[in-house]
């Protein structure tokens, strides 16, 4: 799936929300401490980490491909 940012940038378990993969914003920090969610093919813990155009998430078998803002 595509996300397009709006911003500069979108944090982490903020964009787990946005796509509905999960249900609240706690919900989706829960899943990146628990070590359930990838960036660019690594291991991401940091439930605020910056999101960026170009970088590939994955959790639970989803592929979130983010694009630049327009």
């Amino acid at each position: 799936m595509n996300f397009r940012l709006k911003d500069e940038y979108i944090e982490l378990c903020k964009l787990l929300k946005a796509v509905n993969l999960v249900m609240s914003g706690g919900e989706g920090k829960d899943v990146v401490a628990q070590g359930l969610v990838t960036v660019d093919g690594q291991l991401e813990t940091r439930k605020r980490c910056k999101i960026r155009a170009e970088q590939i998430v994955e959790f639970e078998g989803h592929v979130i491909h983010v694009e630049a803002a327009p």
